[in-house]
């Protein structure tokens, strides 16, 4: 809770709103209970001793000054200049860098600088950093396109991490040629006067194609490759042992109707669904998981490749998986007809959703039917063609618990975010070759209700026989990012509380539900949160209202879910005491943080891959008009997002209209200060694309009508001839004096 504490009580002092507070204040300003007092202070002390934060006059707490000097990790802007995150955090933020005081430095570097005072500007202290030493690089390879210059062969690397060309040499040893997409390893830094030197060290295609940018993300984002050959003869081995009529001390729920419900492409089914009704009338839903565990011991040479991945990557096309395939798609895999171990959770409830009991147990089942969410819904619509009799009947009674469960969680606090996703449709070759909205059918939020309580029920019981386990976490909000949210809502036209709880951001998201506005506001809200992470700390979800929540229901994907599974297994087998010491034996926190930051390079490289695709299906639609909401608002133009597609695009200030246009960060909109128009967040815009880049990944685009018109310039009135020759008179008299 302490670490908590401390990464609350930064982010809020680092805050351009803040103003210096009292240790009270502060802990008021963060939620903290007086229950939790006592570990805030601690957690306070703790960082003041550290000189993460100083107390001040009349004990008002800040962040310490900047010093002549600071360490921290550098971001290059394609326009020169850049900006140092300082390790330490600092009372004045990130630190601006000059084009000619990066010192060679590139994103992600460790640098050292030496800190210039520039002046005060509205009663502040102004800073900027000159780069004097790079400690620590952040790498030493790159992706790009090779290209032929004028002066010899460069490489252009691909994204915004490095902008400058890469100059290289002997390009024919790998077999290179022009416009291939390529991994180049530096030799030597870029300087002020040269370009950075490196050598190529793979060829991976033709710059443009489907398995070309797809090998691209995967050496940029560092995604493992094929599994090694022990992991592939564990994996093989644990096939061949497998024996599905070995019942053991496992439940056989081969008799029970039981279903399993994916996306059309997915082929490893870790989840499956029964309910039926008891002596008491009462809904008892089965959750059951496929139990990984009983395939990969801890400690084995696939756990501990399982903890490398993190989790399975799903990029547009490819599926970059924590399993082999033999137990992802194979024994693992609940598929229709086959005989497979799980884990079972059965949930029983009430009328009003409320749950009653819970009990857990080692099965074995077999999937009566499998459907895509798509032949779900049309079950659910009375299309039940090829449907067998006794799953149209579980799916209805599924529909309606899902709906009772969705109820009373909503009245709980649970937020619901409405932010729509994109589905690519691909030619054979790979090609984007346009998008459609995913389908966001209710079957969808059937399985989703349905895993979400059998992860807060195992979390629950693992919680109430007090072992360490892996928890999913969310924190709550702090005050000053509810107080930003208010401020951005306002310019939407809607209103928030000064300490708006889960009913005022439920009642905000209901009322733009349906509006222009509606993707704004929910990115908004999104942005107002801290992403939930992996940690076994205890504090909560709060956008699922959950008190204890971790991840069970997805162990072939997931290695926190297989983390969980273990804990639990020595729960049925009546060994708390063991499961003890499975947690003690682990690093938990830094497992947790291992596992959150390779979600998290999994979400970026399937972002920047899609973001590629669909980049390349534009560039030949030059001209043609997209319609798009407004996204966000800088001082150099308008960012603007494609409806259809998903993608981002900028529209340059000039290309507004004929006006001065300026941004106002107060109002949160760009004002024409000549016509008066404006341009808010949320707001509806037809645009056409002007031009693409697909290796920096900026797509141009203009509104179709200028936001003004040429101002219209009076003529003249004409000068009477005798008033002309009275001034030409006076001017021949002034040139004569």
């Amino acid at each position: 809770m302490a670490e908590i504490f401390k990464r609350k009580i930064v982010k809020l002092l680092k805050h351009a709103d803040y103003a210096p507070l009292k240790l009270s204040q502060l802990a008021k300003a963060l939620g903290v209970s007086s229950e939790d007092y006592a570990q805030f202070k601690s957690a306070f002390e703790e960082l003041r001793r550290a000189g993460h934060v100083v107390v001040g006059a009349r004990n008002l707490i800040s962040l310490p000054s900047m010093s002549g000097r600071i360490i921290g990790t550098f971001r290059a802007n394609p326009k020169g200049f850049g900006f140092i995150t300082p390790l330490e955090p600092h009372l004045h933020g990130d630190l601006f860098v000059p084009p000619n005081e990066t010192g060679e430095a590139m994103t992600g570097d460790i640098v050292a600088a030496k800190v210039v005072k520039k002046g005060k500007r509205g009663g502040q202290m102004r800073y900027s950093g000159k780069v004097v030493e790079i400690l620590e690089r952040a790498q030493n390879r790159f992706v790009g396109t090779l290209l032929k210059g004028p002066d010899g062969w460069i490489v252009q690397p691909d994204g915004t991490a490095f902008v400058e060309p890469i100059s290289v040499d002997d390009v024919g040893a790998k077999g290179a040629r022009q416009k291939d997409k390529v991994v180049v390893e530096i030799l030597s830094y870029p300087t002020e006067k040269y370009l950075a030197r490196g050598v190529i060290i793979e060829v991976l295609g033709k710059a443009g194609r489907y398995e070309s940018e797809i090998k691209s993300i995967i050496r940029q984002y560092h995604l493992p490759s094929e599994f090694d050959a022990d992991c592939v003869e564990q994996a093989r081995e644990a096939a061949a042992e497998f024996n599905p009529e070995q019942l053991g001390a496992r439940e056989d729920i081969t008799g029970k109707v039981i279903i399993t419900i994916d996306p059309p492409d997915a082929k490893d089914f870790d989840d499956a669904i029964s309910l039926e009704k008891d002596s008491e009338n009462n809904w008892v839903l089965g959750v059951h998981i496929a139990d990984v565990s009983n395939f990969v011991p801890a400690d084995s040479p696939l756990d501990t490749e399982a903890k490398n991945r993190g989790n399975s990557a799903y990029l547009p096309g490819k599926t970059i998986a924590m399993l082999p395939e033999i137990l992802s798609n194979g024994i693992c895999s609940l598929q229709p007809g086959q005989r497979r171990f799980v884990k079972s959770a059965y949930l029983t409830y009430d009328d009003d959703g409320k749950v009653l009991s819970r009990r857990f147990a080692n099965s074995i089942m077999h999937s009566s039917q499998r459907l895509t969410y798509q032949e779900a819904d049309k079950t659910l619509k009375g299309r039940v063609k090829g449907i067998k009799p006794e799953v149209v009947e579980l799916l209805k009674d599924m529909e309606t618990l899902s709906r009772v469960i969705e109820r009373r969680r909503t009245k709980n606090g649970m937020l619901h975010l409405d932010l729509p996703e994109t589905e690519l449709i691909m030619d054979k070759s790979g090609r984007v070759v346009d998008a459609c909205p995913a389908d966001d059918s209710y079957p969808h939020t059937i399985i989703e209700m349905f895993m979400v309580e059998a992860n807060e029920a195992v979390a629950s019981l693992l919680d109430r026989v007090n072992v360490g386990f892996m928890r999913r976490i969310h924190p709550e909000p702090d005050a000053l990012s509810m107080k930003n949210l208010a401020k951005l809502v306002r310019a939407f036209g809607f209103s928030l509380p000064r300490n708006p709880g889960r009913a005022a951001i439920q009642d905000l998201l209901a009322a733009v539900e349906g509006a222009d506005c509606s993707f704004g506001v929910n990115l908004a809200v999104l942005r107002s949160f801290e992403k939930a992470q992996y940690s076994p700390l205890h504090i909560g979800h709060f956008a699922l209202a959950s008190s204890n929540y971790c991840h069970f229901t997805s162990p072939i994907r997931r290695y926190a879910d297989l983390l969980v599974h273990r804990v639990l297994e020595c729960y049925l087998r009546n060994r708390s005491g063991s499961a003890g010491d499975i947690s003690a034996g682990l690093d938990l926190t830094e497992i947790g943080k291992h596992i959150s930051f390779t979600e998290q390079r999994a979400e970026d490289a399937e972002k920047e891959l899609t973001t590629v695709l669909i980049l390349q299906m534009l560039s030949n639609r030059i001209g043609d008009k997209l319609d798009c909401v407004v996204t966000g608002l800088a001082s150099f133009g308008v960012f603007v997002q494609s409806r259809k597609f998903g993608i981002e695009g900028l529209i340059q200030m000039g290309d507004l209209g004929p006006d001065e246009w300026k941004f106002n960060p107060r109002t949160q909109c760009i004002v024409g200060l000549r016509c008066g128009h404006s341009v808010h967040l949320g707001q509806a815009m037809k645009v056409r694309i002007v031009s693409v880049n697909v290796p920096a990944r900026q797509l141009n685009v203009s509104p179709v009508e200028a936001l003004a018109k040429e101002p219209v310039r009076k003529k003249k009135a004409a000068k009477k001839p005798g008033k002309r020759r009275r001034k030409t008179k006076r001017a021949r008299n002034k040139l004569r004096g």
